[in-house]
């Protein structure tokens, strides 16, 4: 089976590669990974500079819609040279990318198949700007979490938080998450139509982006998807159980289309 691989903002192919190695070494080893740079040049994401070397990318410049549908489209080309691919696996703005190609795919071409069978999203939300461009609504209450956790990930993932607090650093969004529960942020977007693949959604729970990863699985088919936290903050733990759960996760995912 062949699998996708899309990076966060201000890392790479190379750097997602690293990411995932604890678990991957926990998979059939038959499993191919095709590990995708973004298009363009990035400056390095919070933190990532003091363990990893340029170069480091993005899958656009800008969060505008019209920047999300131009990376769509450029994808789209990749996966017409290199796919198809049974499964995609994400992490932060490859999320964006990964669930924003689903929805165009839904509403453009929905008599074809989709970009790939499956998702595995990890540490990332939606846009919330095609989600409304698409019809999707989203509360203000959503919005205004989705801002402010941005500013905390920049401060917590940042290297001065890393060298001074290391894992510590990590506290999440307590001012704006309020003690809701995932069911109740789910409820936060209005979904007229949901991503209809099998998916798995793994995020933090110390991680100031949590909900909107729970924003995300709220806009997937529930009959279809599995979520699990491991605890940490906007990363991929590399413990002995954190691993084992992801790939039993990424097990069950494959099995729901039957792919090998």
């Amino acid at each position: 089976m062949k699998v996708l691989c899309l990076h966060g903002k201000g890392t790479s192919g190379f750097i997602l590669r690293s990411q995932i190695s604890s678990f991957r070494a926990k998979l059939p080893a038959d499993i191919e990974f095709d590990f995708v740079d973004g298009p363009f040049k990035s400056a390095a994401a919070a933190g990532v500079d003091i363990f990893y070397s340029p170069p480091y990318y993005s899958f656009w410049e800008n969060d505008s819609v019209d920047a999300v549908r131009a990376a769509y489209n450029w994808l789209n080309e990749h996966i017409a040279k290199n796919g198809p691919y049974d499964l995609a696996l994400m992490f932060s703005q490859g999320c964006v990318l990964g669930s924003s190609a689903l929805l165009f795919h839904q509403e453009e071409t929905p008599h074809l198949p989709p970009p790939f069978k499956a998702a595995i999203f990890v540490c990332g939300g939606a846009s919330l700007g095609v989600l409304e461009e698409m019809g999707f609504h989203v509360s203000a209450e959503a919005r205004e979490r989705d801002l402010a956790s941005r500013s905390a990930l920049a401060l917590q993932a940042g290297s001065s938080a890393l060298l001074a607090q290391g894992a510590n650093r990590w506290t999440g969004l307590k001012t704006l998450n309020g003690g809701l529960s995932e069911e109740e942020l789910r409820n936060e977007i209005t979904s007229p139509y949901r991503i209809n693949v099998p998916t798995v959604h793994i995020y933090g729970s110390k991680d100031p982006r949590w909900a909107a990863g729970v924003h995300l699985s709220g806009i997937c088919e529930p009959s279809k998807r599995r979520t699990y936290d491991h605890g940490g903050g906007h990363e991929i733990p590399r413990t002995g159980v954190v691993s084992n759960s992801i790939a039993e996760l990424f097990q069950w995912v494959v099995a729901q289309n039957g792919s090998t």
